[in-house]
């Protein structure tokens, strides 16, 4: 049986876009084992229903759980938005979900006028209201749901004319009207950093929440004393729902050590 400190540290997403929160979680964290899943076969997320997202989320844990996982990162703001207080009263491990992060925004916006693109179920959660209300006062908020970006993301298309255009779209608004912060709201977004700052032409500076995100992880893993014992070599384990090869490509650029990566059915 596997010491509870020994088991590795669970994140999952509806695809892809966690890497960029594992990335951040291996830099502060490097000696931690960690097993992924990619539900990039059921992704979007964000358009589904709550009920939809709740089982297909519930499947991901069993699957984590059965890997002795001993602490739970939810890489998606939507399914935090959306469940992460009933997976806290529900299992026995420790859940670490995302945040929007709009108080870093807050502290850095000059002209008080910030923007956020994320999911329409993560702007419809109460998560978001709470953040809002407890972060917003004072400000100038513009929201944008990022419709088909984490698509595009999912299918390596990230660099693409498509993802330039809505980018285009979706952003050009708030760079006429001052906002000169942008908060990404999905764990995909990071991925699309690069054509975020040609589209906004550097007039606006980028917040995601991935490395407050691994701050909190390890405070809790110490908290509830489930720091890896040292000299254990971590172990990289990835699964996905969706095509292999992309799974393989997005992993790549988000770890620098050997990793194991395995095709799972939907």
């Amino acid at each position: 049986m596997i010491q509870r400190q020994d088991g590795p540290i669970g994140i999952f997403d509806s695809g892809v876009g966690g890497l960029s929160v594992l990335k951040e979680v291996r830099e502060l964290l490097p000696s931690e084992s960690i097993t992924y899943f990619a539900d990039s076969g059921n992704c979007p997320y964000g358009s589904k229903t709550q009920d939809e997202i709740l089982f297909l989320a519930r499947r991901q844990i069993a699957f984590l759980l059965s890997q002795n996982c001993k602490l739970i990162v939810i890489a998606c703001n939507t399914l935090t938005a959306v469940a992460i207080d009933c997976f806290r009263s529900e299992y026995p491990i420790p859940f670490i979900g995302m945040e929007p992060a709009l108080k870093p925004a807050a502290l850095k916006t000059r002209t008080k006028k910030i923007g956020v693109l994320a999911t329409e179920n993560t702007f419809n959660g109460k998560l978001f209201r709470q953040t809002y209300e407890k972060h917003a006062f004072g400000l100038e908020v513009f929201i944008q749901p990022g419709y088909g970006l984490v698509e595009l993301v999912e299918k390596g298309e990230q660099d693409s004319e498509t993802a330039r255009q809505l980018l285009e779209k979706y952003l050009a608004p708030m760079v006429e009207k001052g906002a000169d912060t942008l908060v990404l709201g999905c764990t995909h977004y990071p991925f699309l950093k690069k054509m975020l700052e040609t589209v906004t032409q550097g007039r606006m500076a980028i917040i995601d929440s991935s490395s407050a995100v691994a701050a909190q992880t390890k405070r809790i893993l110490t908290e509830y004393d489930l720091v890896s014992h040292k000299g254990q070599s971590p172990r990289l384990t990835f699964f996905t729902t969706g095509e292999k090869a992309i799974a393989k490509n997005f992993i790549s650029l988000a770890v620098d050590i050997p990793f194991e990566l395995e095709q799972v059915e939907t």
